[in-house]
């Protein structure tokens, strides 16, 4: 069993008694912790955008950034860039992700840089107290939608998919479920897409995600296939949970190809040397 180190910070968290975001800190601290040790914490690097998940970076004692709405991956490319050596990971919300920083994802798949980047998805704009986001099932009804929200959800897994993103996961709010497949995301040389599955116990608390949940490795699928894949994307696209809904949860898909930093001679000079711009002797 691997050494874990301790992650934590003196700052007492401010997440509503009960919320998921704790199972995903967790989770994360079990994950890094056992990567970490043999190492140093100076080798990681993290950025989180604006929203519950944010303050996930005051409770992880790791350099970073906490950084604008929408922008939490660029953010990452800027910090990888300066140095390839990093390991970097970002975190987002549903909002902070698949709205105003929909852009980013997109081209962060293409791109392929070798980050790994989680997305809280608790299907709400929970921070500013209820509004919908891309996620959100058709009829959810708040102040801001008195008559129900009436465009179709985005299927973050299929978009992923879509754009031949590397590595493709989903998980529920679960501590092991997190540091097993963040475990995997860590091997994976070039991008890698994580989403959190996670109810909001004040806005948004009656996702009976519990109930239609299943693991894919467990029932043997093969996440090397594109094809199959995409048909297990296909199971739940976000919208009403019917009692015939199935959720799964895993890893749906994972193919390395070259990352950015291989591809551009300077930032790969720099990771050969193990070392960043600023290390360069002018």
């Amino acid at each position: 069993m691997k050494k874990q180190i301790e992650l934590g910070t003196s700052k007492t968290p401010t997440w509503c008694p009960g919320c998921f975001n704790f199972q995903v800190l967790a989770g994360v601290k079990n994950a890094i912790s056992s990567e970490i040790a043999g190492g140093k914490k100076e080798d990681w690097a993290i950025a989180s955008g604006i929203g519950c998940h944010a303050k996930i970076f005051d409770y992880l004692n790791l350099n970073g950034i906490n950084t604008l709405h929408g922008r939490v991956l660029p953010t990452c490319m800027g910090i990888k860039i300066g140095n390839p050596n990093l390991n970097v990971i970002g975190f987002s919300g549903d909002g902070d992700a698949y709205a105003e920083g929909i852009e980013h994802l997109i081209h962060a798949a293409r791109y392929n840089s070798d980050i790994k980047y989680i997305v809280h998805n608790n299907r709400i704009f929970a921070l500013t107290v209820g509004q919908p986001t891309p996620t959100t099932e058709i009829g959810f009804r708040d102040k801001t939608n008195p008559s129900g929200v009436k465009l179709y959800p985005l299927n973050p897994i299929k978009l992923m998919l879509s754009l031949n993103c590397g590595f493709v996961a989903r998980v529920f709010a679960d501590v092991n479920q997190i540091e097993e497949v963040l475990e995997e995301a860590f091997k994976h040389k070039g991008f890698a897409f994580i989403e959190v599955l996670q109810p909001c116990l004040i806005f948004h608390p009656d996702l009976k995600f519990k109930e239609k949940i299943y693991n894919l490795q467990e029932k043997g699928h093969n996440k090397t296939n594109w094809e199959e894949a995409m048909k297990k994307a296909d199971e739940f696209d976000y919208n009403i949970i019917g009692e015939k809904t199935k959720i799964p949860l895993g890893i749906f898909y994972q193919k390395e190809r070259e990352t950015f930093e291989n591809l551009h001679p300077q930032l790969a000079e720099l990771k050969n040397k193990k070392i960043g711009w600023r290390d360069i002797k002018r």
